[in-house]
């Protein structure tokens, strides 16, 4: 009879051992990706005084640059005959760059008009009826001609813009310029009144100085043709003064002795 598997030898065979696996391979770790921490923005750097004062000056001389080039085009070929183009070539900006700073060739021409009625004026501004009248109108007659001399381009514009019955700058005649010319006038009627100087009447003597001082800018042409000389030369220039104020103080001059009328 057969023998019947012990329990014992039957549970062994149960508990066979089952082929060993490999373990499974471990999972990479991720990587993790630090975020740095944002930076704060560097605060904007406070523009020093110097760099204002810099770049207010580089303003200033483009300003004057393109006023100069507008004067010496403005004088010779008036308004119409000059063009943006010209101006911006002549002062050495972009055009783009000129109507940055004037808007358009109009109020280029009438801010040319309003820095030569400054300088025009400036003489005048000195009278007062504390000065000796003969020192102070002697003294006017050389800053006149100082001006036809240094600026002779700024007198004949503001003969071109008077000829064609000053267009734009009727305004600032209006106001400023007969403004200045009334408290002058009255300087001069002091003078006058105090017997200082034989009576005149102020508004003639103002144009007289005008006329005669000017001459020398509006007809330089001329003056140099007659004479061979301009008033850059300091010998011709020292002659003018010395000759008008001769025959503007002469004219004027209170004889001894005479009253006022």
């Amino acid at each position: 009879m057969p023998k019947t598997p012990s329990l014992a030898a039957a549970g062994t065979a149960a508990k066979r051992p089952r082929p060993a696996t490999a373990p499974a391979a471990a999972k990479p770790a991720r990587k993790t990706t630090r975020t740095p921490a944002p930076q704060a923005a560097p605060a904007p750097r406070s523009t020093s005084a110097a760099t204002v004062r810099r770049r207010a000056r580089q303003i200033e001389d483009k300003r004057a640059a393109i006023l100069g080039a507008a004067l010496g085009l403005f004088s010779r070929f008036g308004l119409h005959g000059t063009s943006v183009d010209q101006v911006a070539a002549r002062a050495d900006v972009s055009k783009s760059n000129l109507l940055y700073y004037f808007a358009n060739k109009e109020e280029l021409y009438v801010s040319v008009l309003r820095n030569l009625l400054a300088v025009w004026l400036e003489p005048l501004r000195g009278f007062s009826a504390e000065q000796d009248p003969r020192a102070a109108i002697g003294d006017y007659i050389r800053r006149k001609l100082a001006v036809s001399r240094d600026s002779p381009d700024a007198s004949r514009l503001f003969c071109l813009e008077m000829v064609q019955g000053a267009p734009l700058l009727r305004d600032e005649l209006g106001r400023e310029l007969r403004d200045l010319v009334e408290r002058k006038s009255e300087v001069i009627r002091a003078w006058v009144a105090d017997g200082r100087l034989a009576p005149v009447e102020p508004h003639h003597l103002i144009f007289a100085l005008w006329a005669t001082t000017q001459h020398y800018a509006d007809f330089g042409v001329q003056v140099q043709a007659l004479t061979g000389r301009t008033l850059d030369d300091p010998e011709f220039f020292e002659a003018a003064v010395q000759n008008v104020q001769r025959i503007v103080l002469d004219g004027i001059a209170r004889a001894p002795g005479a009253t006022a009328d």
